[in-house]
């Protein structure tokens, strides 16, 4: 696992280690969040090649993700992989999404409720394919999970989940049996507060 020093926690992402900031989500619970927009250009480049070289003997054909920390994680690990196209999930509702596919979702670190929509102009660029879904970070699977509704519904064969980083466990049993599909580079616990204004990892 990794390491707790002051409000942030060391852990290995692949080949690299980072620190990242402990935030409460309430007075009982923290993460450690890991933000892809804010890393910078060759740590998220090297994440993609890490994790593409995880996905690679499942031969995906093409990689899709959530909006909006998925999106660098999508476009590395679709370059390390060789390939030229990724898909996007969206979440905000612009005019040429109106009649699009959609699933609700829940996240950990967004409040309210959420939806995912498909451009149906897009189906043709995953049905019948091989498709790895990315994302920055699975913690309670509810993201992945309405993901990989949405894109089996419109006829995408799964075969590989990739994250930069696993949190937690309840993701395992909110994916059910496609946890087996997961592949991660690192892990992160929960946590809790120690008593005296820091945070030990959650039992």
């Amino acid at each position: 696992m990794g390491e707790i020093t002051g409000g942030r926690y060391r852990v290995a992402i692949g080949s690299q280690t980072i620190e990242l900031p402990i935030v409460p989500i309430d007075d009982d619970l923290a993460i450690s969040l890991l933000m892809t927009i804010d890393v910078g250009v060759r740590f998220v480049a090297q994440a993609g090649d890490d994790l593409a070289e995880a996905l690679a003997d499942t031969r995906p054909e093409i990689v899709a993700s959530a909006a909006t920390l998925g999106i660098p994680v999508a476009i590395e690990v679709t370059r390390a992989l060789g390939l030229d196209d990724y898909l996007v999930l969206q979440k905000t509702a612009k005019v040429h999404l109106r009649d699009a596919l959609t699933e609700p979702l829940s996240s950990i670190t967004t409040d309210g409720s959420q939806r995912l929509l498909l451009d149906r102009a897009r189906i043709g660029a995953i049905a019948g394919r091989r498709v790895a879904v990315v994302d920055d970070v699975i913690a309670t699977g509810g993201s992945m999970s309405a993901s990989l509704r949405l894109l089996r519904s419109a006829g995408a064969e799964v075969v590989a989940i990739g994250s930069l980083l696993t949190e937690g466990t309840a993701w395992r049993d909110a994916l059910g049996a496609d946890a087996g599909l997961v592949r991660t580079l690192g892990t992160i616990p929960l946590f809790a507060p120690d008593g005296a204004g820091g945070w030990v990892e959650r039992a």
